[in-house]
């Protein structure tokens, strides 16, 4: 799909982090941007700042696990516009679980799927029937994790396997838009290679009620500051990779039609190489063992 001035490009969580810089780099191109994020005060912010740059702004609160606020702001989205080509279902949350499985709260589960599985099923269902009924080129990208996408990350299984049904989501939109000889297509994206620096460390500030915690937490909640302290203490290397490079990522993806919008990257060549051989060949997954000795 070619990007073009005056397309319009929906975004959600886009108060910061990647869906910011998605945003940003959307407006660069000449694109009207709708950003969608659950916390007011960073979303005006996001707006205003975007808007003073000169970029053409449409911005909405939005909490994407319920249906509704995402039907609405397609309604929103269309009525300003008249049209969207580009659909970023980007929000999602870490839902602090602590322990193993079986004494997760239940709660903690029911608000990342909210967030991370449903937000995006509900984007779907909201954009893209008029995407493809408008005739015109259009592109969805879902934004999942090497956490749970490429290889689980047991240490955060709720997250990983929110993130994990993205990718067989998207796999099964690309599927089905196909069969329908759509104009639209569809890209699952892994950002990366090394860690970023989003909101994600600190998503209970905006944990609705609905959802509470049940019981107070072992440990405190985390920043990723603090993370980074502890891990440069124990004499661990830690790299990051900017939002904004993974923003002209997507780009290009989208540009080239790119399913697998996946940096290139040793280390997750070697996730997915040990997975799939322990699949193929009917093994125990050893790729797991480091997790298990922890």
């Amino acid at each position: 799909m070619e990007l073009q001035a005056g397309q319009v490009a929906v975004v959600t969580g886009a108060a910061s982090g990647i869906g910011l810089a998605m945003a940003r780099r959307f407006a660069a191109e000449g694109l009207k941007v709708v950003l969608a994020d659950v916390e007011e005060s960073a979303l005006e912010k996001a707006a205003a700042d975007l808007r003073a740059a000169g970029a053409e702004v449409h911005a909405r609160v939005v909490d994407v696990g319920e249906r509704q606020q995402v039907l609405d702001l397609a309604e929103s989205a269309y009525d300003t516009y008249g049209a969207v080509h580009l659909l970023c279902n980007n929000a999602g949350v870490g839902s602090g679980a602590e322990g193993r499985m079986w004494e997760h709260e239940p709660n903690d589960w029911k608000w990342a799927f909210s967030v991370n599985v449903w937000g995006v099923f509900h984007g779907i269902q909201a954009f893209v029937p008029r995407m493809i009924d408008s005739g015109q080129p259009g592109h969805v990208v879902n934004t999942s994790s090497g956490d749970g996408g490429i290889a689980p990350l047991p240490t955060a299984s709720v997250y990983a396997v929110t993130k994990a049904a993205v990718v067989t989501m998207t796999e099964s939109l690309y599927a089905h838009l196909r069969a329908e000889h759509a104009r639209v297509g569809a890209s699952v994206l892994f950002p990366g290679p090394h860690m970023l620096r989003t909101g994600l460390w600190e998503s209970h500030r905006n944990r609705p009620e609905r959802y509470a915690k049940e019981r107070p937490r072992r440990t405190p909640y985390r920043s990723l500051d603090q993370w980074e302290t502890a891990m440069r203490a124990a004499g661990k290397e830690v790299r990051f990779t900017p939002v904004e490079e993974v923003a002209e990522f997507v780009v290009e993806g989208v540009r080239a039609d790119r399913f697998w919008l996946l940096p290139p990257s040793e280390h997750s060549d070697a996730q997915i190489r040990a997975r799939a051989g322990a699949m193929l060949d009917r093994t125990n997954p050893s790729y797991l063992e480091s997790f298990i000795l922890d």
